[in-house]
């Protein structure tokens, strides 16, 4: 049986993160979302953080005016991006966990502890005709949670396993694939769309792409950082190779 095609969504966060560093105009991640989609990008990914430390609100304006493919809108929970969220109706909503202090995402959402906020939260969004993703650590409590309040998709927080593989913890690594693995087909079960993502290389990107049950994955940093070195165009097809490579390989098993 043919597995259904691995979709590749481009987070270009960190274009915006390399412009604001200056606080001019260059590099314009509208520019490198048209790129990603050249390269076979199917979709693109922006976290409007409450901070605004790279994607700007003119940046999602530009974005849903010139994207052919879905633009998935990383989001915290609160009014202030509900409304933007409202505003723009964009193709899909991703709930993320976001603290000032943090770097980046650091972990998933805490939805089985916030159930009866955030059924409520998302409850609009979905009427708006967004499609709405939780974005989770690979745990059952997490994943029921998450099908308790509505959530038409779960993405699976790939960062402990990225960690461990570039920290040389290959048995904690295979332990946290095993994981994602089991969590992925758990959540299939329950009639979730399984997405995954944060931190994933060439490298990684392998093994959680041959699960059959996962439909879509969200890369971004990597791919910013590739780009310095071979332009983003070739950056971002080599990963759909990884990642193409993976699943014809999971198909013939």
């Amino acid at each position: 049986m043919t597995e259904p095609h691995l979709r590749l969504g481009v987070n270009i966060d960190h274009v915006a993160t390399v412009r604001n560093a200056r606080g001019g105009a260059y590099p314009d991640p509208l520019r490198a979302a048209r790129l990603a989609e050249e390269a076979g990008a199917d979709g693109i990914t922006a976290h409007l953080r409450e901070d605004r430390r790279h994607i700007s609100d003119a940046d999602i304006e530009g974005l849903m005016g010139v994207l052919s493919v879905p633009l998935n809108f990383e989001m915290a929970a609160t009014e202030e991006m509900q409304a933007i969220a409202l505003r723009h109706r964009p193709h899909a909503v991703c709930i993320v966990p976001e603290r000032r202090e943090e770097r980046t995402t650091e972990g998933g959402l805490e939805v089985a502890r916030e159930e009866n906020r955030l059924a409520h939260f998302i409850a609009p969004l979905r009427e708006a005709g967004c499609r709405v993703s939780i974005f989770i650590a690979a745990e059952p409590a997490q994943v029921e949670a998450a099908n308790r309040i509505g959530a038409q998709v779960i993405e699976l927080h790939t960062g402990a396993y990225c960690d461990a593989h570039a920290e040389g913890r290959f048995s904690e690594r295979d332990a946290e694939l095993g994981r994602l693995r089991e969590m992925s087909a758990f959540a299939h079960s329950l009639g979730l769309e399984v997405h995954a993502g944060h931190g994933l290389t060439y490298e990684t990107t392998g093994p959680v792409a041959a699960f059959p049950e996962v439909r879509e994955l969200n890369i971004g940093h990597f791919l910013i950082g590739e780009a310095i070195f071979r332009g983003l165009k070739p950056a971002i097809e080599e990963m759909r190779r990884v990642m193409d490579e993976a699943r014809l390989q999971e198909g013939a098993a």
